[in-house]
């Protein structure tokens, strides 16, 4: 990994307002503009000149894709929806476990196909309530079943592989793919196990040279991992519960993090005054510009 001769690897603020639960960071190559969300607080947050923006949203929201300069692909609880960042409406593409009280949508990405992956979770983190689909031409399929937390939905450059994790189970498992439309091909095999070393793989991202970037909630970094699964070297944040990276920025090498207070105590809190904050670090690698969603 060359090193990066315009930055540094010291993590910085990059938006002050915190967040309880600070999920689904997105980069829009178009707008060249930040999207995140406050999965607790019913908010999607933004910046746009350097000033904030925020959206105040009905039920929990927690990832989205971008389907043009205008409309991002919006999962939340109940639904996958359009959302107009111009005017703030919604409108309902599917239902998303509207029919299942207890549970939330959590990690979601676009796919190299113009699909776009969705996990769902217990609104408590029951064991094995939630799962991982698919929305790709029209459809919302199933994948993957009986998953606690899911998170980590990112795909290699070269299209071969998706990849995801169970947080409660610290492991992120790769899955090949069909060339043609992108659907899961034979079974997912186990790719990175943090169980060792007590890791707990949150979301994660691929750059442009197959490499995955892992938060991993309660150890304050962002850990990068060869595409063999293997240790390169770790980002460190000044908040233990990094939840979400992005690659964003103008020549996609500056690594955003979600990061998130839910959880901690009093006295935590004092130690952590930054924690739930959006923070950022120039790294030596550049990321892939996001998947457009085709509806």
């Amino acid at each position: 990994m060359t090193a990066n001769p315009h930055g540094s690897t010291t993590a910085r603020i990059a938006d002050s307002r915190a967040c309880t639960l600070g999920e689904g960071v997105l980069w829009h190559p178009q707008r060249e503009q930040l999207f995140w969300f406050d999965i607790l607080g019913k908010r999607l947050l933004s910046q746009q000149d350097g000033q904030p923006l925020e959206w105040a949203l009905d039920e929990r929201a927690s990832a989205a894709g971008w389907i043009d300069r205008d409309r991002l692909l919006m999962a939340s609880e109940t639904a996958l929806s359009i959302f107009d960042v111009r005017s703030g409406a919604r409108e309902q593409v599917c239902a998303l476990e509207a029919d299942n009280p207890l549970t939330r949508s959590n990690d979601g990405r676009a796919d190299p196909w113009g699909g776009f992956w969705i996990g769902t979770m217990g609104l408590e983190a029951q064991p094995q309530a939630g799962a991982i689909y698919r929305y790709y031409r029209g459809e919302l399929r199933r994948l993957f079943a009986d998953l606690s937390i899911t998170n980590a939905i990112c795909f290699s450059p070269d299209r071969r592989f998706a990849y995801f994790a169970d947080t409660a189970r610290q492991q992120i498992w790769r899955q090949a793919l069909d060339e043609q439309h992108g659907w899961p091909n034979g079974e997912p095999q186990p790719f990175i196990d943090g169980r060792v070393a007590g890791l707990n793989p949150d979301g994660a991202v691929i750059d442009s040279q197959g490499r995955l970037w892992s938060a991993q909630w309660g150890a304050s970094r962002v850990a990068c991992y060869d595409s063999e699964g293997q240790f390169l070297q770790a980002v460190a944040f000044p908040a233990s519960q990094i939840s979400c990276p992005a690659f964003g920025g103008a020549d996609l090498s500056t690594l955003f993090a979600t990061s998130a207070r839910d959880g901690l105590e009093d006295d935590q809190l004092d130690a952590e005054p930054h924690a739930g904050k959006l923070f950022a670090v120039d790294v030596p690698a550049q990321g892939q510009a996001e998947h457009q969603v085709i509806l």
